[in-house]
């Protein structure tokens, strides 16, 4: 990344505002998808999709630190699926720091949550699932935050006046329903196309001792759509409820133990519901003369939403076990590793994930990802993924 140094003098006494410091970066990937079998539905893609990645990285702060822009651009070229070619603004968004408030006004993207396995109470930004199934990449939110930090703790308010639609796969792509989702014809609880209805979310946090605690509320349009029968035969339909929900995340640090924990209840239109995710982390420091760490993981994964998708949005994760392991290298190239296996309690369904990365001089990573689906039962939802077991390859080189 390349930083540029400017002040008033370069700018000028006309621009005096804008003095301040800019970083200006990129990255461009190449990836391959290689899957193991044929897909499970008619139309998907074979065996291999190559795709691009490109992202941009603008970051501006004033003289001072009391402004900063911040732009960061997303785009991906797929060769199979036309669906995931896309461009996002993942971040757009100006933000002035005063000495007890802040706010951040733009395309944002928030996180909230301490699980590994599944973010129950991570609501604020829509997920890009034709990047992956994971619930990882985020679409920018249109959002007003306003944020305060005392000694009892930080408040930030949401005030999100557009809404993001999430995301699929088209007919050629893989990691799919079996038929298209047409989201021109998505709905919601305020009539259709009301994907500008104001949704609002307040979030507490704060450190207690060895603990870490978050509340939060949320009132708007669900991130999760229940998928209804469309006009046409394997056409479905997104439709998304209002819905309110209430949720904590707790996290318990004691020497080399993570204890974590996430919550929630959340009120639809049919019914109310909990979840919850919770388990813990330890790590073994220095398992090698090199310095390595490895943590071991293990969480348990509950929901009692309705198993009925015209009532509810449909979920893998009701009576689930994640076990898991990462090692950090801690070398110079940031080699890390990370693998678990999620069992359904009831039928034995397992779904796995291998990763790799480490960075190569100063400006390649290299990461390679596996997903694995294994003894799907018939009547599980990860059976529409039962032939879709594939390795990523990823390349980036960052400017």
């Amino acid at each position: 990344m390349h930083k540029l140094m400017l002040s008033a003098a370069l700018l000028g006494e006309s621009l005096p505002a804008l003095a301040g410091d800019l970083d200006i970066g990129a990255s461009v990937g190449t990836e391959l998808r290689t899957f193991f079998q044929d897909g499970a539905f008619p139309g998907q893609l074979e065996t291999f999709q190559p795709s691009m990645q490109l992202e941009g990285d603008v970051r501006w702060q004033s003289q001072g630190g009391a402004w900063d822009l911040v732009i960061v651009p997303y785009a991906r070229i797929d060769g199979q699926d036309d669906r995931r070619t896309h461009f996002d603004m993942r971040e757009a968004y100006v933000r002035w720091a005063g000495d007890d408030w802040t706010v951040r006004a733009g395309l944002t993207k928030v996180f909230w949550g301490v699980a590994e396995s599944r973010h129950l109470v991570d609501i604020i930004n829509q997920f890009d699932t034709v990047e992956d199934i994971d619930e990882e990449d985020k679409l920018g939110q249109p959002m007003i935050e306003v944020s305060t930090i005392r000694d009892w703790g930080q408040i930030t308010g949401y005030v999100m006046p557009f809404f993001r639609k999430r995301t699929f796969p088209g007919l050629d792509g893989r990691l799919r329903f079996p038929g298209s989702v047409d989201n021109d014809l998505a709905r919601f609880d305020e009539g259709a196309d009301d994907d500008a209805d104001v949704d609002f979310a307040l979030r507490y946090s704060h450190y207690i001792g060895d603990w870490d605690v978050g509340l939060s509320f949320f009132h708007g349009a669900s991130r999760e759509p229940r998928l209804l029968s469309g006009p046409a035969p394997d056409v479905f339909v997104p439709f998304y409820d209002d819905i309110t929900q209430v949720g904590i995340d707790l996290q318990y640090t004691k020497d080399a133990w993570l204890w974590k924990f996430e919550g929630i209840i959340r009120d639809t239109p049919f019914e109310t519901f909990t979840a919850a995710v919770g388990g813990f982390e330890y790590t073994f420091y220095g398992v090698t003369d090199a310095g390595a760490d490895l943590g071991v993981l293990m969480e348990y994964q509950y929901d009692d939403r309705s198993d009925d998708f015209l009532l509810a949005a449909p979920t893998i994760a009701n009576n689930d076990l994640f076990v898991g392991a990462r090692l950090a290298l801690n070398d110079a190239e940031d080699t890390d590793f990370l693998a678990g296996v999620v069992t359904d309690m009831e039928d034995g369904s397992l779904s796995g994930l291998v990763e790799a990365s480490r960075r190569v001089g100063d400006n390649w990573v290299f990461d390679l990802e596996g997903r694995f689906f294994a003894n799907t039962d018939s009547g599980n939802l990860l059976s529409v993924f039962r032939r879709d077991s594939h390795i990523t390859l990823r390349v980036k080189r960052y400017f």
